[in-house]
């Protein structure tokens, strides 16, 4: 699962980022990160009075200064780059910066690059910048796909589960699977639930296990999201750009993180891929977010992961069925078919402002049409 690999050093530095926020709930993401409060106030007070270094595995290399001359400047370059081999100018830049160098323009760290034989470009990086709908606060999306499989040194095959915000870009699960099942995905989310709280709402393609292809988008994991208050939806068929963001992270995922020789095994990916997302989501600048990192712009949802289904009123007036097997029900003399995935559990038929259709609701989330005059719409 997504935290097991997940060092002690990484877990601190990710409380503590998510934490200094003013409109940070320090109990709340105690308990979620499963400490004292007062472990997590002691990690704060650390990390506020001397930055990582107040984390006690964390390096204590001092920062470089401002008063370096250009070759030490230069060697700087060549460090991160060495340490980041897919990052360019832009990135490098931001990094030095951040460890109060007077970093000279992306041109110019471009130029040091090119001079020492490190080429630009060849990662998807450098490309001209563009802009992209985000929603407006953290947690009011989250995109979720697998990064297709990747082979293993063990003969077996490696599925990397991405979830990500779509306002802050930050990684909320990046696990190494064995499979791309119902269950696995399940546990990763649940995880991801419990550590950051829940979305309001949660989009992914059309295809196993979120959904059943096109033309029927509701699957048991569906119902497991719809059960936690989580609205869900899914990419229009044959337009990746509709998950656009995670279909980036997934550039930048292949391009540091699974390039090279393959990983001895799923234990090694874990824990690759767990460092890697601490990494992309505190110290990486993203230059969609002006070359902040992903943890500047995040924070925690207020709403609680329920670890049990809590009951949904109706509206009055709505009419309630239960969905029987195969998905059948019955309204109005006549055997209508639902998603299967809906057996024995009650909707709600709800009349519309036109005469004879109505909508169909499992709770929140509308799940079907059905125009009595003409026949039938799902």
């Amino acid at each position: 699962m997504p935290w097991r690999a997940l060092s002690v050093t990484d877990l601190k530095r990710e409380f503590c980022v998510l934490a200094i926020r003013e409109d940070a709930n320090i109990c709340q993401l105690s308990r979620r990160f499963g400490i004292a409060a007062k472990t997590g106030h002691k990690w704060l007070a650390r990390y506020r009075a001397e930055g990582v270094a107040g984390l006690e595995e964390m390096s204590r290399r001092p920062h470089l200064s401002p008063g370096r001359s250009a070759p030490e400047i230069e060697q700087a370059v060549l460090e991160v780059r060495a340490a980041h081999p897919a990052w360019g100018g832009r990135k490098i830049r931001a990094v030095l910066a951040r460890r109060g160098l007077s970093a000279p323009a992306a041109s110019t760290i471009t130029a040091i690059l090119h001079r020492n034989g490190c080429a630009t470009g060849a990662f998807g990086g450098g490309a001209k910048a563009f802009r992209r709908f985000e929603h407006a606060r953290p947690n009011d999306l989250w995109q979720m796909d697998f990064k297709g499989h990747v082979s293993l040194g063990d003969g077996t095959r490696l599925h990397p589960l991405t979830i990500l915000d779509d306002h802050s870009r930050y990684c909320l699960g990046l696990a190494a699977c064995g499979d791309q099942k119902t269950q696995t995905v399940r546990q990763v989310l649940t995880s991801a639930f419990r550590r950051y709280g829940l979305p309001l709402a949660l989009i992914t393609d059309n295809g196993s296990p979120w959904g059943d292809g096109p033309g029927s988008p509701f699957t048991p994991l569906g119902v497991f999201l719809i059960d936690q208050g989580i609205v869900i939806s899914h990419s229009r068929p044959y337009h990746p750009q509709t998950m656009g963001k995670d279909e980036r992270f997934h550039r930048s995922l292949k391009a540091e993180a699974l390039s090279g020789a393959p990983f001895e095994s799923l234990a090694a990916a874990d824990a690759r891929l767990s460092h890697w997302r601490m990494l992309y989501n505190t110290q990486r600048p993203h230059e969609a977010l002006g070359l902040a990192v992903p943890a500047e712009r995040y924070h925690p949802s207020p709403r609680d992961f329920r670890e049990t289904v809590a009951p949904f009123d109706y509206a009055p007036g709505d009419q309630l069925r239960r969905v029987q097997a195969e998905g059948r029900v019955s309204f109005k003399g006549r055997n209508l078919r639902l998603p299967k995935a809906f057996r024995g559990r009650d909707v709600a038929f709800r009349a519309s402002e036109q005469d004879g259709v109505y909508q169909v609701y499992y709770r929140h989330q509308n799940i079907a049409r059905f125009d009595f005059n003409i026949g039938s719409e799902r």
